[in-house]
């Protein structure tokens, strides 16, 4: 039996508890908390958006020296949008983020390691200065964007969360962060704490709105606290009892946003978010534009399979391929950019479309359009580089893939230190065609590893004696080995463990995912950006050569090809997210650096 870990008696790896944390990770005694507090954030003043971590829901996050340099030199989010205002209504210069600025690359100095060029391995992301200045064209950020975060697990809460923030940008509205909440299967108990989360916690939301002149993000408190406190009310009515501070609750404060605010109900099923490329443009062009494309071309996307779009193609051959049967437009006009406070809710019924449904299950780049074929590669530059899991995870993630590698080498007797890696997903997936068992997944395998391959497992199956059957021809590892032997880090929230594994998963020489899986597409969608980085075979199309789907059998070798954008959107990631998305950069690409 070919086995590359330990396991009990009863042919299960052991799981040790979460460790326990005093929420003072790396305070002194004697110093007062307040100091303590403004000496880590770097006067960021951005409480309520790390609200969770000062108050005991979880230790406090380390800050990179990188990540404190930046703070240390930016005034809070709020301060910084009002110079930025000042700024512009004096006809004063911009502020602008300085050409080599501090978030370069990927520093593990403070989460523990590994080296700098250890953790290198790991960044896909660029730093394209020039990107950062860019602003919509409707931008206004004292118009306001609020949005209610989606019910599902993690994935589908991530997919949601990034549509939004698209939408935001492209509006050019300020985003308004929904208060610290329980979410949905992220509800291990670390230590004595309540897991409650802002998506601060796991993306880099200071970071992101101070690189970017032309975004605006605060915290639902800090909106509200205008809401009440300010000389012109953004919304007709104040929220329930003037309270200002939601985190761990917000139902009512949904229900106050789906009464008072103008609510968007946008299906991504039934409609394409589209984006002119001014204030005044002419939208009715656009709309019989689309329609004669229903009419008229009446695209399949059978028509692009193999054959993507140029990206600076006509409006109508764009257009043409991006329908993906959706029988209508939602047009960000002259009405809506006036509205000083939008609202994407999770309930609710669009009168004129009955069958819409609210819920944002769609990758970001399905669902906004842009007439201005350098706007939609920009936003989706911007996902790429700046919309990432936060330094924390990323470095725990680099030990993991570290520490594979060198039981690789020295175990297994592999100078290359290369590893396969699969998602297996099992749990309470709905999807009972691809609840496959341990011998189909074995079948699987053979048909892209070789026997006697190291293969790393991200997995929600708990009884790991499931795998077992694998053991016959390959070296098996999962996370709970990295968890027992240390490389994951003994404080970082167990919360974070499928973010990890989705990172390890990345790195592996052949992937194996699961169809309908969101954990899995975005695995593929982080294995695109390396391929592209690395102009790996296939990748002038978008294609991942080197990514498989055990189940459906049918499906098995889907991402060799290009396949347009289609319902439904969310059972997997396509190539049109990230296919030479520096297309259209050309000579500036000289200014470009890593990240």
């Amino acid at each position: 039996m070919l086995d590359g870990r330990k396991m009990s008696s009863k042919g299960k790896t052991s799981l040790p508890p979460p460790p326990s944390e005093n929420g003072q990770s790396g305070r002194k005694k004697g110093i007062p908390f307040a100091l303590y507090f403004w000496v880590v954030l770097g006067g960021f003043g951005v409480v309520s958006m790390f609200l969770a971590h000062s108050t005991g829901d979880h230790a406090p996050i380390a800050l990179s020296r990188k990540r404190m340099q930046l703070q240390e030199s930016k005034v809070s989010l709020s301060q910084r949008r009002r110079q930025k205002e000042a700024q512009q209504a004096s006809g004063g210069e911009e502020i602008t983020i300085p050409k080599s600025h501090p978030l370069a690359g990927l520093s593990c100095l403070d989460h523990g390691g590994p080296s700098d060029e250890l953790a290198s391995e790991m960044v896909y992301w660029e730093d394209i200065p020039l990107d950062n200045k860019h602003k919509s064209p409707f931008y206004a950020p004292n118009r306001y964007l609020t949005f209610e975060p989606d019910h599902g697990g993690w994935n589908n809460i991530r997919m949601a969360m990034e549509t939004t923030i698209a939408l935001a940008y492209a509006m050019g509205r300020t985003l308004v962060l929904p208060p610290a909440q329980e979410m949905y299967l992220l509800d291990k108990k670390h230590g004595n704490k309540k897991p409650h989360f802002s998506f601060a916690d796991f993306f880099d939301m200071p970071a992101i709105h101070a690189e970017h002149n032309g975004f605006d993000i605060i915290s639902m408190e800090e909106f509200l606290n205008r809401q009440v406190e300010g000389t012109t009310p953004l919304l007709s009515v104040m929220p329930p009892g003037n309270r200002t501070n939601w985190d761990g609750s917000a139902d009512a404060l949904d229900r106050y946003f789906q009464k008072n605010a103008r609510n968007l109900i946008w299906d991504p099923n039934r409609c394409i978010a589209f984006f002119p490329p001014t204030p005044d443009h002419d939208t009715k062009k656009v709309e019989s534009l689309f329609e004669d494309i229903l009419q008229n071309k009446k695209p399949k996307f059978e028509d692009y399979v193999g054959k993507p779009t140029p990206q600076n193609a006509s409006l109508s051959d764009r257009l043409a391929e991006f329908t993906a049967e959706r029988v209508r437009l939602c047009l960000y006009g002259p009405e809506l950019q006036h509205e000083p406070v939008v609202h994407f809710p999770m309930t609710g019924k669009d009168p004129n479309d009955p069958k819409a449904d609210p819920r944002l299950l769609v990758h970001f780049y399905a669902f906004l359009f842009f007439e201005n074929y350098h706007q939609d590669l920009w936003m989706k530059r911007f996902v790429r580089d700046h919309v990432r899991y936060t330094d924390e995870i990323q470095c725990a993630a680099a030990r993991v893939v570290a520490a594979m590698r060198e039981k690789v080498r020295t175990i297994h007797g592999r100078a290359d230190g290369l590893f396969n890696t699969m998602h297996v997903r099992r749990g309470d997936f709905q999807y009972k065609k691809t609840r496959v068992s341990a011998e189909k997944l074995v079948e699987a395998m053979k048909k892209s590893f070789q026997d006697g391959d190291v293969v790393y497992i991200g997995t929600d199956e708990r009884d790991k004696s499931f795998f077992e059957p694998l053991n016959e021809s390959y070296h098996i590892y999962f996370l709970d080995d990295f968890i027992a032997n240390g490389a994951v880090g003994k404080d970082i929230n167990s919360n974070y463990y499928g973010m990890i594994d989705q990172l390890t998963a990345s790195r592996g020489k052949l992937f194996l995912g699961c169809w309908f899986s969101t954990f899995t597409g975005y695995i593929n969608r982080l294995r695109g950006y390396h391929s592209q980085k690395q102009k790996e075979p296939g990748y002038e199309k978008g294609n991942i050569m080197t990514s498989f789907y055990y189940a459906p059998p049918d499906r098995f070798n889907h991402m060799h090809e290009y396949y347009p954008v289609k319902k439904s959107f969310y059972a997997r990631e396509f190539p049109t997210g990230w296919m030479q998305l520096n297309s259209d950069l050309e000579g500036r690409l000289a200014e470009t650096t890593e990240r």
